[in-house]
């Protein structure tokens, strides 16, 4: 493998999470909805209507374009590209060909040896879905509430150069599209689709050789090794002499094998022409401008935005930025906080996401605000409260909603750092321990730590741990 290069470009079709379909008014998230029933004479293709664009989803397609630094075209047409698939009623998709909604465009990838990948956008148009289709029981059953769902089909140029530089990209378009609030980006319900052109050539050649298509990849992890296998595979052929021949492949997740479905179309086979039912596209500067401003700041901007301003490490600021509300709800501490960054960064690493992964909650739904977690960290810091009541603390807000403050004050919390208090718990723990008493003063000193610990328990963690080991040392010589 040492002697070859893969040559890899991705299709991706995102489904944009608008409330209705892209020319008609029927509801777009139909994947709970029963087979059939989110359908309308216009999305399932009778003759006689008029489809009407959704405003909507031209303006998420303008910003995600914006997003991926691709030109957003001034005008672009609607086409209408025909085949014949069982779950598309029409027997023609509506989508855009010579003149889309963006052109050019890229995205920086950065690679784990710390060097960044640029990876080039061919082209960037919105389109209709088309319906969903599956083998039942010796039965093919067609639920067409899928068609007319709008989506962005988005073309990389040929880039990539490795199963796990695909399986990255699509990590970090996934959270792109999310960052943006495009789409939900869920594999797992199709709103994020993947086919992977796949090639292989001579180590510094700059040709390109016939690639493969894979298609039906419904994960990230199946894409990284599906096209493993497709590049393993076409090495394979080559050393044996044999030609790489353009075929549509399918993954079967199950098996984990690719299988021929059918020679790969092309683009002569679709037959485009204009769509007669509908304008072009016209894009005026203010419209433009309008749902630009609505362009937040991107996530690798901010990652090293994070890193220079604040003085993360770079592990750090890839966590803390692979969610928007949760780069917001670190940003909001940091402020409230106003002392180090990298301390809210560990309080957030450590508790916070495992409250967020425990939850399946997003930071912005916390009760446990930013500028309540900057409030714990301030009693711990000021010696109010202990680190392991800190964190018990976390608990208590989240379930509350409450201000941490008002609960340490009514429950007690607040560390007991009085000499007489704690040396009478010291007392009790040594009374009810003759025998690592007898050890300690054996030259088991190391049992000190096990002292302190049975006057924390006592004290139910509220004493300050220096003075009560301090007291015992004293009382234990």
């Amino acid at each position: 493998m040492t002697d070859y290069e893969a040559v890899i470009g991705l299709e991706t079709h995102i489904q944009l999470n608008t409330k209705t379909k892209i020319f008609c008014s029927c509801k777009a998230d139909s994947w709970s909805d029963a087979p059939n029933t989110n359908i309308c004479p216009v999305c399932s293709g009778l003759p006689g209507v008029l489809p009407v664009p959704n405003k909507a989803a031209i303006e998420k397609g303008m910003l995600l374009a914006a997003a991926m630094h691709a030109e957003i075209q001034p005008l672009s047409y609607f086409d209408r590209k025909n085949y014949f698939y069982p779950d598309l009623p029409k027997g023609y998709q509506i989508s855009q060909y010579d003149m889309p909604l963006a052109r050019g465009g890229y995205m920086q990838l950065p690679l784990p040896d710390g060097s960044v990948r640029q990876v080039s956008i061919h082209k960037l148009h919105i389109e209709e879905d088309a319906g969903k289709t599956k083998n039942e029981n010796g039965l093919r059953l067609i639920d067409f509430n899928r068609c007319g769902v709008p989506l962005i089909e988005m073309v990389t140029g040929p880039d990539l150069r490795s199963a796990d530089e695909a399986a990255q990209y699509l990590t970090r378009l996934r959270q792109l599209l999310r960052w943006l609030g495009v789409s939900e980006a869920d594999m797992e319900k199709a709103h994020l689709r993947c086919d992977a052109n796949v090639s292989i050539r001579p180590k510094g050649a700059a040709y390109l050789n016939p690639k493969t298509e894979i298609k039906n990849v419904n994960s990230i992890e199946a894409v990284r090794e599906a096209v493993g296998k497709e590049i393993e595979r076409q090495i394979r052929e080559v050393e044996a002499g044999h030609k790489i021949e353009a075929w549509t492949l399918e993954w079967d997740e199950d098996a984990g094998v690719l299988r021929k479905m059918r020679s790969k179309e092309t683009e002569a086979d679709y037959r485009y022409f204009r769509e007669p039912d509908l304008l072009p596209v016209r894009i005026h500067e203010e419209w433009k401008q309008k749902v630009l401003s609505k362009l937040p700041e991107l996530p690798l901007e901010r990652r090293n935005r994070f890193i220079n301003q604040y003085g993360l490490p770079e592990y750090d600021a890839d966590i803390l930025t692979g969610d928007r509300s949760l780069s917001e709800y670190f940003e909001t501490a940091v402020k409230t906080y106003s002392g180090d960054p990298k301390r809210v960064s560990n309080w957030l690493m450590n508790d916070v996401l495992r409250m967020l992964n425990e939850s399946g909650l997003t930071a912005d739904q916390l009760k446990l605000t930013p500028q309540f977690l900057a409030e714990i960290i301030k009693l711990v810091d000021a010696g109010t409260i202990n680190n392991n009541t800190g964190k018990n603390l976390l608990e208590k807000v989240q379930q509350t909603g409450r201000p941490p403050a008002k609960l340490v004050e009514e429950e007690g919390l607040a560390r007991v750092s009085d000499d007489s208090a704690i040396r009478s718990v010291c007392q009790e723990v040594l009374a009810e321990s003759p025998k690592e008493v007898e050890s300690y003063k054996s030259g088991k000193v190391t049992l000190i730590g096990w002292f302190v610990g049975q006057v924390m328990k006592k004290m139910r963690g509220k004493a300050d741990p220096n003075i009560a080991r301090k007291i015992l040392e004293e009382l234990l010589g």
